[in-house]
């Protein structure tokens, strides 16, 4: 039976590059930082172009190695963040709870995702949606936690969270999450190509000569 081999050896953990998409503004930086380093800057800068740091998490048992990209979400520097896009494993689309704009450009972001990842049409790819600044106060609000659930419905994503990077509620859960969201269409892709594989054309003539694992020891 033919399937994907694992060439990786097993005292090395599996790097998955993680890029994270959003609106200036929405927090992205400081989710990284908070998840990276435990540590929030309320006054940090805008990101210029793109940054990335490493950071080991495990996943029941295993050991994966993220390679965070955060990416500046202001448009004029769209060209030099969209290359960093191929190679992705995981996309993060963050908006902020208290912007509901940054809410409504979640489907650009994904768009141009998409578009600049080369991702093949009809390929389900490992989204997770992060609502970020779930610490503000209520009357501060604009998107509820059910507006983002049913866009995440509306928009085939199953993965999506509320996170807070100044108290840091949610922050690890969100990268777990993202994990294993990427484990499970990994593991439905293996099971895709196995069945493909051992699918036998029976309209394809067979051929005269074929041997055979049968084998007839009797004299004649």
């Amino acid at each position: 039976m033919a399937s994907r081999v694992n060439m990786r050896p097993t005292n090395k953990n599996t790097l998955l590059k993680v890029v994270i998409l959003g609106d200036g503004g929405v927090g992205k930086s400081c989710l990284m930082n908070r998840f990276v380093s435990n540590q929030f800057d309320e006054h940090s800068f805008h990101t210029i172009g793109v940054e990335f740091l490493n950071k080991d998490i495990e996943i029941d048992g295993e050991t994966y190695t993220l390679q965070i990209w955060d990416t500046a979400g202001q448009e004029r520097f769209k060209t030099l963040r969209t290359p960093f896009y191929r190679g992705s494993d995981i996309c993060m689309l963050t908006y902020a709870v208290d912007d509901k704009h940054s809410f409504r450009n979640l489907q650009m972001w994904k768009n141009e995702f998409l578009y600049y990842a080369d991702v093949k049409e009809n390929v389900q790819f490992p989204f997770i949606v992060v609502g970020n600044k779930s610490d503000v106060e209520q009357n501060e609000r604009e998107v509820s936690q059910i507006e983002m659930e049913t866009w995440c419905t509306e928009n085939g994503i199953s993965a999506c969270i509320e996170t807070s990077a100044k108290s840091a509620s949610n922050v690890h859960e969100a990268f777990a999450i993202a994990v294993q969201h990427w484990l499970k269409l990994e593991t439905r892709a293996d099971k895709n190509d196995c069945i493909y594989a051992d699918t036998v054309d029976l309209t394809k003539k067979q051929s005269e000569n074929r041997t055979s694992c049968c084998i007839n020891t009797s004299d004649e």
